[in-house]
């Protein structure tokens, strides 16, 4: 699966929100196998950080000005939050940039493999929580459903998913929705 996704993401043209005003932060939306299932790896925000404070998302942060590139704040961020080392984290692609509607971000999502079981180490400051979603169960419909937000001066539809009590919503979930299509592009193709 992982050499088709990154196929499949290969193919895309990323669409990008640089100049548009918005701060630059990057995230990594890592996927695990565990025994034969995949699942997407979420964190749940504390209440010590400065933005979207208990929320679930993946993890990241802002840009800082020692960032090379935005894969490196992904990287460097996820080892800040969750303790997940560069070196045991395979990219495969990017996904679209992505903007927060409440703290004017522009996202770059970074998919990447990285291994199951591992040992995080939660900073607590800024992470509350590390859980897997089965992709499955994502794919599924079950615990998803349509909100319309007003983002500008336009109205937009897009997904939460309640799993096992946890809510993901806003850019996170939109996040979500363009990985699960190019998931399902790359399991659709043959080997």
């Amino acid at each position: 699966m992982k050499d088709r996704l990154r196929q499949v993401l290969s193919l895309r043209r990323k669409r990008r929100l640089s100049g548009s005003g918005l701060a630059e932060a990057a995230v990594l939306v890592p996927i695990f196998d565990k025994a034969g299932d995949y699942y997407l790896l979420f964190t749940r925000r504390s209440q010590l950080v400065a933005y979207h404070k208990g929320q679930v998302s993946f993890p990241g942060g802002a840009r800082s000005e020692a960032d090379v590139s935005l894969k490196d704040t992904a990287l460097r961020e996820s080892w800040e939050e969750i303790g997940l080392r560069a070196r045991d984290v395979e990219v495969v692609g990017e996904l679209d940039d992505t903007p927060t509607t409440t703290s004017n971000f522009s996202i770059s999502p970074f998919v990447a493999f990285v291994p199951y079981p591992y040992e995080f180490t939660i900073n607590r400051a800024e992470i509350d929580e590390v859980f897997g979603v089965p992709i499955s169960f994502l794919l599924s419909g079950v615990g998803r459903r349509e909100e319309s937000y007003i983002f500008g001066d336009q109205s937009v539809v897009g997904y939460v998913y309640e799993y096992e009590g946890r809510i993901i919503w806003g850019a996170t979930a939109r996040i979500v929705q363009q990985f699960l299509d190019v998931w399902q592009q790359a399991s659709g193709i043959q080997q």
